[in-house]
């Protein structure tokens, strides 16, 4: 394997971490490994079907996952500083370790929206069937009542809508996020994303938020969220960003 310089990585390893006798740390390190802490993020293909939907144009999708490759990058990059940064100088005011700590949860919770929001779409949309439609309908009392509160829920929020199973409740649930880091619910497992920023729309639509949100639906990949609810309730193996 090759080698990455590290700037003073004998003196900033995470806690637990050996102290290193040289400037140089292989790859393969236990804090940069296939489970280490500071894994890189790698950055998932684009869906071919994704740029023939209704009423979102291939454009708009192939702007929009540019803008998740961003996320990417800038998570990497995080990771990496975080490797090597200086513990001893932490304050909640400010301090470099908590400027990368807030920018980690926003950069990371970016990419994994980002993936959710493109695995719910590519789908025949409507309403669905199965056991997604059935606790639906028993944790919302009526599809219709979900529909509409998930749709003005987008309509409320600045950043995302998801529908996310609770694991303490064992409920569905519309949960709202300001900003991909604002708003997120603990021990929720999303199923379905809604990305609400004007960068998801505007090139199709405007400030009409209402009508891409109409689109959105017209695309919902069920299969999708189906799998993903099964995941949330122990019953079959959720892998994003591929489909269904």
């Amino acid at each position: 394997m090759g080698k990455q310089k590290e700037g003073n990585a004998s003196d900033q390893l995470p806690p637990g971490g050996e102290k290193a006798t040289t400037q140089y740390i292989p790859l393969e390190d236990p804090f940069y490994g296939p489970a280490g802490a500071f894994t890189p993020v790698s950055p998932r293909p684009l869906r071919p079907e994704l740029l023939h939907l209704r009423g979102i144009s291939a454009r708009n999708i192939q702007e929009h996952y540019k803008l998740y490759l961003g996320y990417v990058q800038k998570t990497n990059e995080i990771r990496n500083l975080l490797r090597t940064a200086d513990r001893s100088t932490a304050n909640a005011t400010y301090s470099p370790l908590r400027a990368l700590k807030v920018e980690e949860s926003y950069a990371t919770n970016g990419v994994k929206l980002h993936e959710m929001f493109f695995d719910s779409l590519g789908g025949p949309g409507g309403r669905p069937g199965g056991v997604i439609y059935e606790a639906i309908e028993r944790n919302f009392g009526s599809y219709q009542f979900w529909e509409t509160d998930f749709k003005s829920s987008g309509l409320a929020v600045r950043g995302w809508v998801t529908l996310a199973y609770d694991i303490d409740d064992h409920s569905l649930h519309n949960y709202s996020l300001d900003a991909h880091n604002v708003g997120v619910i603990t021990r929720m497992w999303p199923v379905l994303a809604l990305d609400v920023y004007e960068h998801a729309y505007y090139l199709d639509y405007g400030t009409d938020r209402k009508a891409y949100i109409e689109a959105f639906f017209q695309n919902i990949n069920w299969s999708f969220v189906t799998m993903c609810y099964q995941a949330a309730t122990g019953t079959l193996p959720c892998n994003t960003f591929g489909g269904a």
